[in-house]
């Protein structure tokens, strides 16, 4: 009975997973009030019917009562992050919200499977950072000096990512982490508050050097840490920020050209560069050494197939750093490949969110951190997911939300609540317009009748 359970489990899964992310899209149409309202209440139906199908079937797997604690905990988690944003901020985006919550669950699901105390773990930091991040809208709004804190953030990401570089012990083959927190983490989002602080009154020839100058300082120290995943994260912030503030498309060759360059470089001088590429161009040929991890989540993917094996049926165990860097493959290997295609358009209808609230934003200091923060957003679950499926060599970087990681997940919380405030921001500015325009009708509506009344007399 319990076989056949896990069996039908599969496709209940897939399918509320395919009418979620049809959902994510749907909802971009103009509807009216009522009808998005209905679509997001359906949104979180979704959710819910899916974590309670893939616990349950986790539950009669394994038989530890752990993961029905651990289930309670997670919606109560949900329940409250929903209720507490909607009683906070009337204005903030319910389908972001939702699009978080949809990605935590998938994170939690395959987390929970793979071991409980670890997606307990995440659960922690989760909350933690959530509670936190509710008092950042409100902060975005209110604070509005962080535009003038331009060489702060650039001197303090500086000074992070060097102690890293000199303090921290290598793991896996780079320096990333002091005292269990990893610095880069955070520094993606200085970076961009610099990046939009510094290119927010124009961008003349004087400032692209500066910018270019404090970039390359951040890349190059992340390049030496071996954080290579990071160091293109960044390139491609300040690539995508610089194009959109200056509108030159030869700003944009001369960095693609440079990174081009940078790339050839960094194999040339760097054995751990050459490596990874080795693994990436025949890693059965290396599969003893440096092509594992890729031979063992390519085989992962392909015995999942479409439709997957079922949660608890497959072998993700066996790929090694499951937990982070490849959880993708094995939601693959037991969620099926339209699965993972599903994850990865709801995670692009999350980027295209972004942007779209960053193209209605008004003042170019809020717009650029918008696009910086989505850019980063993007290409991380670009670098995971590439890495992964062998597409582009590994980097070692997490899926957003869904790998687990403590300085990860903080950081990706903390961006969403940044987005979040910009939202509710363009709310506002939404609203002062339409009552700007409210004034300028009633003043030519009042000098009209007076007109009018001065002709008849």
């Amino acid at each position: 009975m319990v076989n056949v359970i896990v069996e039908l489990s599969k496709y209940v899964i897939l399918t509320l997973m395919v009418v979620y992310t049809f959902h994510c899209f749907y909802m971009v149409k103009q509807q009216s009030e009522e009808e998005r309202n209905e679509s997001l209440r359906q949104q979180l139906m979704l959710i819910f019917f899916m974590d309670f199908t893939a616990f349950l079937v986790i539950y009669l797997k394994t038989g530890k009562f752990q993961v029905v604690t651990f289930y309670a905990e997670m919606m109560a988690f949900f329940a409250g992050i929903q209720i507490l944003y909607r009683l906070l901020y009337k204005k903030a985006s319910i389908l972001l919200l939702n699009n978080m919550c949809m990605l935590l669950s998938v994170g939690f699901i395959i987390l929970c499977r793979l071991d409980v105390a670890t997606a307990t773990r995440q659960l922690i930091i989760v909350t933690a950072v959530n509670l936190v991040a509710l008092a950042v809208p409100v902060l975005i709004r209110k604070m509005k000096f962080l535009k003038d804190l331009t060489w702060l953030y650039a001197g303090a990401g500086i000074l992070l990512l060097g102690a890293v570089l000199v303090l921290a012990q290598t793991s896996y083959g780079a320096k990333l982490s002091l005292m269990g927190i990893q610095p880069s983490e955070a520094i993606k989002i200085t970076f961009v508050f610099f990046m939009a602080a510094l290119l927010r009154r124009g961008a003349d020839f004087r400032t692209v050097v500066q910018a270019t100058i404090v970039a390359g300082l951040h890349v190059g120290i992340l390049v030496l840490s071996r954080d290579l995943g990071s160091a293109v994260i960044f390139f491609t912030a300040y690539l995508v920020m610089v194009y959109v503030a200056t509108r030159n498309v030869g700003y944009l060759a001369l960095g693609l050209g440079g990174g081009a360059a940078g790339s050839v470089i960094a194999y040339h001088l760097f054995g751990h560069v050459r490596q990874r590429v080795s693994a990436w161009k025949d890693p059965m040929a290396v599969y003893q050494n440096e092509g594992y991890q890729i031979v063992q989540s390519l085989f992962a993917i392909g015995t999942g197939g479409w439709f997957g094996m079922g949660l608890c049926q497959g072998s993700p165990e066996k790929i090694p750093v499951v937990k982070n860097d490849f959880i993708f493959s094995a939601i693959c290997e037991e969620l099926g490949g339209i699965f993972g295609i599903c994850l990865i358009l709801v995670c692009m209808s999350f980027f295209l969110m972004i942007v779209n609230i960053a193209l209605k934003i008004k003042k170019p200091f809020y717009k650029l951190i918008a696009l910086g923060l989505g850019t980063e957003y993007a290409f991380q679950v670009f670098l995971t997911i590439g890495g992964a499926t062998k597409f582009i060599p590994m980097t070692g970087v997490t899926l957003p939300l869904v790998s687990y990681g403590g300085s990860s997940v903080a950081s990706t919380v903390l961006m969403l609540a940044i987005i979040q405030g910009l939202y509710i921001l363009r709310e506002d500015e939404d609203e002062e317009i339409e009552r700007q325009r409210r004034k300028e009708a009633a003043q030519r509506a009042g000098k009209t009748a007076e007109a009018q009344g001065s002709g008849n007399f």
